[in-house]
């Protein structure tokens, strides 16, 4: 079996090809263009420029999937693509061009949930079982989410505000700092204090298990006016303390989590816990978790850093788990993109449901 992804959701640009044999799935391409140049000046990412982007960008991309992967467009069994959530402008480009390429080369389409992707990575990279936990953080999501088998997600904690994604790039932004905000913060912040600064740490100890970081980013902002102009040892030191009380917050939450699988799923030997989106390459993040998961009996899974940002890889993956389980939608070319599309749509939203639909 073998799967051309495409993914577009927000500023990359990417195609994938994976493949499924006997013994193991093969990641046979994975190409991806970044927009960071052309969104920086702006420090963040604007939705007109990314939708162009794509759209001048995506079939080049596809080519040279295919090429990298020594594979024809007749090789291929279906094409899976993101339908959201993300930017909309970029996922019709995505999606429009993954209904055009199966309907000319008479292949099954898939509309992918990029969320889903994320999710069901480490099983393209570890091999994981069902049930597992999976600690979502990226730029517009903050998830503790149980996986317990394709399509079938609940939603344990979610953020009530900010996702951590963009409280680095708000807090970046208040310091200066280039865009991307979370890898600037990180390298910023290897230079500081990180006890300088007594931030809060949001929602710690508090039974709710949710994630809440405005105050956070307010408390950044305080500090940083109350002392300005800042210089290059101040920014250092907040990007730590900022840092560190975002370790604390998440290990506090997670630990709760941790806990709550352990109390519904006692019979699963070797539990496991993921963490995947952009935020999941933080080095400080990672040890403060593998640490948490250490100390509980849980494995830490966290896919490579080129799969933990978005790429095609793991919708093309996402598509051969879906073919696999016999969910294929046979009226998939009518799929409309979604802006917003939560993995667990039963769940009450807690924050940003309106006309487009449950955010979180």
């Amino acid at each position: 079996m073998r799967i051309l992804g495409i993914e577009t959701s927000c500023d990359e640009t990417a195609a994938s090809v994976v493949a499924l044999g006997e013994d193991a799935p093969h990641i046979l391409s994975n190409v991806v263009l970044s927009q960071i140049e052309d969104h920086a000046a702006f420090g963040g990412v604007v939705p007109e420029i990314a939708a162009r982007a794509h759209v001048e960008a995506l079939d080049g991309i596809v080519e040279a999937a295919l090429a990298d992967a020594g594979t024809k467009l007749s090789d291929i069994d279906a094409i899976a693509a993101t339908a959201g959530p993300g930017l909309v402008g970029g996922l019709i480009v995505g999606l429009m061009t993954a209904k055009a390429i199966a309907a000319a080369a008479g292949k099954p389409l898939i509309a992918v949930n990029h969320l889903e992707g994320h999710a069901l990575t480490a099983r393209l990279t570890d091999g994981l079982s069902f049930p597992y936990l999976l600690l979502l953080v990226s730029g517009g999501h903050t998830q503790i989410l149980l996986v317990r088998g394709v399509g079938d997600y609940q939603r344990w904690a979610t953020t009530i505000d900010d996702a951590l994604g963009e409280a680095f790039d708000k807090t970046a932004k208040m310091l200066g700092l280039p865009y991307p905000g979370g890898p600037s913060v990180e390298r910023t912040a290897a230079a500081g204090d990180a006890t300088r600064f007594a931030f809060p740490r949001p929602m710690k100890g508090e039974a709710r298990p949710d994630f809440s970081f405005s105050g956070l980013k307010t408390a950044v902002r305080q500090a940083a006016t109350a002392i300005a102009p800042l210089s290059d040892r101040d920014v250092a030191d907040i990007c730590a303390s900022f840092q560190t009380a975002v370790s604390d917050a998440l290990g506090d939450r997670v630990a709760r989590a941790l806990a709550r699988f352990r109390e519904e799923y006692p019979a699963v030997d070797a539990p496991a816990l993921v963490v995947a989106g952009g935020v999941a390459a933080n080095k400080t993040i990672r040890a403060t978790l593998e640490t948490l998961c250490t100390d509980n009996g849980f494995a830490f899974v966290a896919p490579p850093h080129a799969l933990c940002t978005d790429n095609a890889a793991m919708i093309a993956w996402a598509g051969i788990e879906r073919m696999r389980a016999g969910l294929l939608d046979p009226d998939a070319m009518d799929f409309v993109p979604r802006s917003r599309w939560p993995l667990d749509s039963v769940s009450v939203p807690v924050v940003g449901s309106g006309r487009r639909g449950a955010k979180a």
